[in-house]
């Protein structure tokens, strides 16, 4: 059996994507490992195999222990992601930006989420053969379809119409998520009921907050912001919608979108570079909030339009399905376990 200690504080920040991935994957290998891996979590005794997922300056010292093993790196952000998330003046975004990669070359491997950001990490100086693409996925047992039972008696819940189109966007509410954008449609179409799941999970250093908190505050009738919500109430409110938008500018693979799959969710996404890599054909693509308004009002009015997105996400889910997914992870490990007994 392959003892494997998890560094991660990610999930003591509420409502962001690092969290949930970290989580799934415990969960993950407790549930479908357990006979083939030992797993610890923020403990400094010794590991075969010591796996970060947050870069806290605490982890960064203990990289240098004997006792890590071989260390594996989770990349979740690289410095330019972060742009448009958190406000951090100078001298200390640079000196943050400088350690985030210095992070990166303690590990002897590095684990990314999108194969599009091997070859930033690349120009970092960073060996293309430390570098591994394993997707994000999420918990098919509680983001799935619900019956149309189910879903009606959701709408009761929530107060909205049978007829009534609903938009779900989720995520911090920052300035990157393009929640600006969602915004606007919800202004311009009164009709459609409009759904933010998320909030400031890092307050006030959120990019844009001041401007963004006087909407939150004060929204428009027809959108409501949940705050930071439960993973069960992101399933419900993924059964609610009739479309999952996100309108993000930067992402390296946002779980969001993979819970909106799994739900059988059709997806509406700005049409970014780094998608092309992992989901192209299973979205429909907006290249700004001009072409989100004139798509949504083609998917409101062509239910086979829709119909076909909704046939995509169940296709996508199934990729990234957590069976897939746990021999996948179960696989390098073993590798890794080996490399480091070498």
């Amino acid at each position: 059996m392959i003892k494997i200690t998890m560094f991660s504080s990610a999930d003591k920040v509420a409502g962001q994507g690092v969290g949930s991935a970290y989580l799934e994957l415990i969960n993950l290998l407790r549930n479908q490992c357990s006979d083939k891996f030992e797993i610890e979590i923020n403990r400094y005794g010794k590991s075969q195999i010591s796996h970060y997922h947050t870069i806290d300056p605490l982890f960064y010292l203990s990289t240098f222990s004997k006792k890590r093993g071989r260390k594996i790196g989770y990349v979740h952000f690289l410095p330019e992601t972060l742009e448009g998330s958190l406000t951090i003046p100078q001298p200390f975004r640079g000196l943050f930006y400088h350690y985030i990669i210095a992070f990166y070359k303690r590990m002897d491997q590095l684990v990314v989420v999108n194969p599009s950001f091997i070859k930033q990490l690349v120009a970092y100086g960073i060996p293309e053969k430390k570098i591994t693409y394993i997707p994000n996925f999420v918990d098919n047992d509680r983001f799935h379809p619900y019956s149309a039972v189910k879903r009606t008696a959701l709408r009761k819940k929530y107060g909205i119409a049978a007829d009534k189109f609903v938009v779900l966007g989720s995520g911090q509410v920052q300035e990157r998520k393009g929640v600006p954008d969602f915004i606007r449609l919800a202004r311009q179409n009164p009709d459609v009921e409009f759904f933010w799941a998320g909030g400031f999970s890092f307050g006030r250093l959120t990019d844009g907050y001041s401007e963004l908190k006087k909407v939150v505050d004060n929204p428009p009738a027809n959108l409501h912001f949940t705050g930071i919500v439960s993973r069960d109430k992101i399933a419900e409110l993924n059964n609610l919608a009739d479309l999952f938008l996100l309108p993000s500018y930067n992402e390296l693979f946002p779980m969001s979108v993979l819970e909106a799959f799994s739900c059988g969710t059709p997806v509406m996404l700005r049409d970014l570079d780094l998608y092309h890599f992992i989901i192209e054909g299973d979205y429909e693509p907006a290249k700004d909030v001009n072409e989100m308004q004139m798509k949504l009002t083609l998917l409101r009015n062509d239910p086979a339009r829709l119909a076909h997105w909704q046939n995509q996400a169940q296709r996508a889910a199934k990729e990234y399905s957590k069976e897939h997914l746990a021999d996948v992870w179960t696989k390098f490990y073993q590798e890794q376990a080996r490399k480091g007994d070498a």
